[in-house]
């Protein structure tokens, strides 16, 4: 399995994974998927400051995960918030593990030391449009719940809450080094 840069060019791919997200799950609040033009634009500007990465087996992407600022304010610089999202036909094959393995390691390299997680979550039990498998994913590579926000997302008719789920993946003593932009490793 090669793990790569995500580029422009596989935004209509990579919607191919999340369009069925948005369109039978809770999993994303999105209602619409994206046009390419749109996800070509959150590509560009997520690759502009922090990584964007791809899964390929056999030439197909697979799977991908990003991340992106945890907030506006110059001291959030430390944090990052991440996404993952794998093709339907290929969950639990440890494509997801390979993913944050690498997006660790680099954010890592450019100073950002905590992960979060925002994660959607519901209390009902059989929900058709949502489990608790990317709360079960995020556990078992390390984070832990550290917040919930109390049905905040509606969807399908009926209220969906967040978790989120925190992962320190460098030690936080003295002064850090200042954030790397992704483009600059």
């Amino acid at each position: 399995m090669e793990i790569r840069v995500a580029s422009i060019e596989d935004a209509e791919s990579l919607l191919n994974i999340y369009g069925p997200y948005v369109l039978h799950t809770a999993v994303s609040f999105e209602y619409d998927v994206p046009s390419v033009e749109e996800f070509q634009n959150r590509i560009r500007k997520t690759l502009a400051e922090y990584p964007y990465f791809v899964a390929v087996e056999d030439g197909q992407i697979v799977g991908y995960t990003y991340a992106g600022p945890l907030g506006s304010r110059m001291a959030y610089k430390h944090s990052a918030e991440v996404s993952i999202y794998i093709d339907k036909n290929w969950h639990g094959k440890g494509i997801g593990r390979l993913l944050y393995r690498k997006l660790e390691e680099t954010l890592l390299r450019q100073n950002v030391f905590t992960l979060y997680a925002c994660i959607a979550a519901t209390d009902r039990a059989n929900d058709e449009h949502l489990t608790d498998a990317s709360i079960r994913f995020h556990e078992k590579m390390g984070y832990r719940l550290v917040g919930r926000h109390h049905l905040c997302g509606y969807k399908f008719e009926k209220w969906y809450s967040v978790v989120w789920m925190e992962k320190a993946i460098a030690s936080k003593s003295g002064k850090p080094g200042p954030f790397i932009p992704f483009t600059e490793i």
